[in-house]
This record gives C-alpha cells, structure tokens and sequence, in this order.
C-alpha cells in the first residue's frame, strides 16, 4: 500500500484540506533543525490504531480538523492501522515528507522511538505512558483526572442503590487515572458509594461493553461509567443513568447521559504545530496541556440534568470546579489499576 492522497492505509486514508491555527501557545525548548520556518501549510499526518470514531483518537483528529479549517495545516491520516503495520505505514508518512507525524504509541513504542530516531528532521507527537525522546519526539496524554472528577461528585450524588459500574478498555494509566479519579469524587459525596470495575481488553468493541455493562446492572448497578463506547446504550436501554468521557454524548442519549469529562486536543496541538512553523519542536511532555487550566479539559455541560442534580451536589460541584480552576484543589493523579469494591 504505497502513497496517500485517496488511497488505503490501514482500513481507510483520506486526504483533507487545510487549516489556520489562531494564537499560538508560548514556546519552550531548544530548536531542532529540519522543521517548517516560513508560512506556508505545515503537512501533518497521523496514524490511529483504531477508527476515527473512538472518541480518544476522535478528540485528536477533531483538533487537527480545526487547524486544517483554518488554512494552518495539509492533513492527512490512517485509521485501523493494525500495530504489526504501524510502523510501515509512519514510515511511510516521514519518507512523504510529512513534517509532524501525530498517533498513539501505546501498543506499540519501540516501533515509534525507532522511526522517530530515523527520521531526526521529523516532528513526531505521540500519546505515550513513557516520557519524550531525542530531540523530536513529544508525548502527551489524556490528564482530564480533572473533570473526571467532578463527574463522580455528581454520580456519588446521584445513585440510589449506592453501586456504580465501571466499564473500561485496558487497565493501563491513562484509563486507570480516569476511573480513580471518578471513584475519588463519587465517594466524597457517598462514603458508602460500592463500584463494580471490568476491563473489556479493547479500544472499540461496543458489543463487549454493552454485554459487560449489562452484567454490572443485572447486579444493581444504576449509574454506569462510560470510558467505552456501548455502556451508554446498556445504561440507556435498562433505564439507567451514565457518565461519559472525552466526548459529550448527551445529545445522542439526553435521558441517559449526566455529564461527562471532556478531552480537548486543541491545547496541544495548536503548541506543536506552532512548535514546528517556529523551528522550535524539541522532545517536550505536553501532558499539561489536558488539564483544566490549559483549557485541555472540561465538565461537559450539564444540559438536560441540570435540574435532575441534588442542589447540595450541584454546589459541591461547582465550588469543586473553582477551586481547581484557581488553584486551591488538587484531583490525585493515581495511576494504579482500580479494584472492585463488591
């Protein structure tokens, strides 16, 4: 599978358009040679494991979308690109002369390093548990512990039989932290709160977690965390209630979905691109750049449960909020799988 522009990687490339990034962050680090230095379109691709519809990989390419729309960027990308392929196929883009290269290296990491050392005027900015590498490769991740959070004071608030399922993909830090930082606040407004945890062993396996979901409800489950597609619809089906995250669903499931901790990618993009323009990418941990104070992550908008919510819950919440926003409340970042409690 050779070239790019409307041809297969992986399950499906599409060639886009183009975009301007407004505003770019502050930059830091040393310059490395090779990158973009003028103004025109920077090319950037990326390389996704699984389909642009997972929402992790979806906030990703939402960013990039943006940056395309503005006339910033030519944006390419590969999607279901099995891991026995992932590095063919960065290859690939960096031989193309792709001059930012944007994926998720989680399952495949020494691949990435590899190329990312073969190719030392390349930009690469990857979603990785390991730190930064060389002088061009950057990571980051989803910290959005933050907005977790809040979504387990409401759902602590919330339930009624005191038990909350958790669905996840993998037990790895990037879910774990998540998950940990839910219970943390579920169990500051329900000390009694019991949690229910399983791990589906997938990024994108709705079937599985709606079947995982069904379990946890059958056992008194009535508030359902949703880090998967497909725990919604069991939740939705079984007249219960959920919590998303990275992607606000409630539109999709007004009468199921409460709030949902939100990821947003345009913080860290819009750095590294204009990291690159400025010949200024250096091996950064953009990791910061997720958390609320960076406008990397939210609480969803409350929308239809706005007034469904206990008043003393919604003031907790909002008073929580503030005090993250100005500094004076600090959300652990716990990294260790979460264990069931029942």
């Amino acid at each position: 599978m050779s070239g790019f522009s409307g041809r297969r990687i992986g399950r499906r490339v599409l060639l886009a358009a183009t975009g301007i990034v407004a505003g770019a962050l502050a930059l830091t680090g040393g310059a490395t040679a090779g990158f973009a230095q003028d103004k025109t379109k920077i090319k950037v691709a990326s390389v996704y494991t699984v389909p642009i519809e997972q929402q992790w990989v979806g906030r990703i390419h939402k960013a990039l979308k943006e940056a395309e729309s503005r006339g910033e960027i030519e944006y390419v990308w590969a999607e279901s690109v099995a891991a026995t392929d992932y590095e063919r196929v960065m290859r690939q883009y960096a031989e193309a002369g792709q001059q930012l290269i944007v994926g998720e290296s989680f399952a495949v990491e020494r691949p990435v390093r590899a190329v990312a050392k073969d190719y030392p005027k390349t930009a690469f900015l990857m979603g990785s548990s390991f730190g930064p590498a060389g002088s061009n490769l950057s990571v980051f991740d989803n910290f959005i512990q933050e907005p977790a959070y809040l979504t387990g004071l409401i759902a602590g608030g919330m339930s009624k039989s005191g038990i909350i399922g958790m669905v996840g993909g993998y037990p790895i830090p990037e879910v774990n932290r998540l998950m940990n930082a839910f219970m943390q606040g579920a169990r500051e407004t329900n000390p009694q709160i019991k949690f229910m945890v399983s791990f589906i062993g997938s990024w994108f396996d709705p079937p599985k977690a709606k079947e995982a979901a069904f379990a946890m409800i059958d056992r008194g489950a009535d508030i359902m965390y949703a880090e998967r597609f497909g725990v919604s619809d069991a939740a939705k089906e079984r007249g219960k209630l959920a919590i998303g995250n990275v992607i606000d669903t409630q539109a999709q499931y007004p009468e199921t979905v409460v709030a949902s901790a939100l990821w947003h990618m345009e913080p860290t993009i819009f750095r590294a691109i204009a990291a690159v323009r400025e010949n200024k990418f250096s091996a950064e941990d953009y990791g910061q750049f997720s958390t609320m104070k960076f406008g990397g992550s939210s609480l969803s908008p409350l929308g239809t449960f706005e007034k469904k919510i206990p008043e003393a819950v919604l003031a907790k919440v909002k008073e929580r909020e503030q005090e993250i926003r100005d500094g004076l409340f600090r959300v652990d970042v716990n990294d260790s799988e979460p264990k069931s409690s029942m």
